[in-house]
């Protein structure tokens, strides 16, 4: 896929295919020197690796940054609900693959939104391979504290054609998601990828794949990532985290604290859900400080 050039200003990295077992092409940023300790940062919906753009470029000179767009996001393919899963299982063993692939025993791991659930249950075995974490409003473990915008979206039939059909969820997000605004440019890059209703597949599922309801499927899967999280305690971990965010709100973020209590808290009071947006210098500073100690 060929992006603007409006777009490859804001995002000037070269892509790179990976293609999973299961026979699909994960798209992915590998940025900065590869001698550099590894970070990884994975997105959430509807975002794709565009998300962390500004973040990667600060961080280039002394990280090596890779930042894959989840199957169904951003440049990576789109396959059919019938074709792939779309769980968060299934893109959990598709971080766990990709990443074992570039063969990193160790590495930083930066998560948002529902980038959270999916690098914690990848690596649920095997914390302690992340040296450092980075929590960006996120969750990763049970809860049905959900807006009532998003449990409309995901009503069957009804929910699909709003999302699906109409944009109903990546479109309202670049305001909703964000207290200060975004520019044309950057509206259009988060979107670019999410043009029709094929290339929706994966917001519409992201969203029916919330475990509400009681026999959810993933409820258990996610249930068993939450009850390993207490195992993080010797790792350290910081939660940037976007006060104003009408989804992940701070509530949330107290849920992390009680269940560790070593975390590092930084509340941004001025920004939403896209806090990379709304309050990127501060952001930066303090990830960068994190990071490199």
């Amino acid at each position: 896929m060929s992006l603007p050039k409006s777009i490859q200003e804001e995002y000037p990295f070269q892509q790179n295919p990976y293609k999973l077992n299961n026979g699909f092409r994960l798209n992915y940023i590998d940025h900065g020197k590869k001698d550099n300790f590894p970070t990884i940062f994975l997105h959430g919906n509807p975002t794709w690796s565009f998300f962390y753009r500004k973040l990667i470029l600060s961080l280039e000179d002394n990280f090596r940054c890779v930042a894959p767009d989840h199957l169904g996001c951003g440049l990576s393919d789109k396959p059919t609900a019938h074709e792939f899963e779309y769980d968060l299982e299934a893109h959990s063993k598709n971080i766990r693959e990709f990443v074992d692939s570039l063969g990193f025993k160790k590495f930083n791991l930066v998560v948002h939104d529902l980038g959270g659930a999916i690098g914690l249950s990848a690596f649920r075995e095997e914390f302690g391979r992340i040296n450092r974490l980075v929590l960006l409003n996120t969750a990763a473990f049970l809860s049905d504290d959900v807006p009532k915008c998003i449990r409309f979206c995901r009503i069957p039939v009804i929910g699909e054609f709003f999302v699906r059909l109409l944009n109903g969820f990546a479109w309202p997000a670049t305001w909703m998601a964000t207290k200060k605004g975004i520019s044309k440019v950057i509206k259009s890059g988060f979107l670019y990828p999410y043009k029709d209703w094929k290339s929706r597949v994966a917001v519409w599922k992201f969203v029916r794949d919330i475990p509400l309801e009681e026999n959810h499927p993933t409820k258990k899967f996610l249930k068993q990532t939450e009850e390993l999280l207490d195992q993080l305690s010797n790792t350290p971990v910081l939660a940037c985290w976007g006060m104003r965010d009408f989804c992940f709100h701070s509530g949330f973020l107290q849920e992390w604290k009680k269940r560790l209590p070593h975390l590092e808290p930084y509340p941004l009071n001025d920004a939403g859900h896209y806090l990379l947006e709304d309050d990127f210098e501060n952001c930066r500073g303090k990830i960068t400080s994190f990071l490199s100690q």
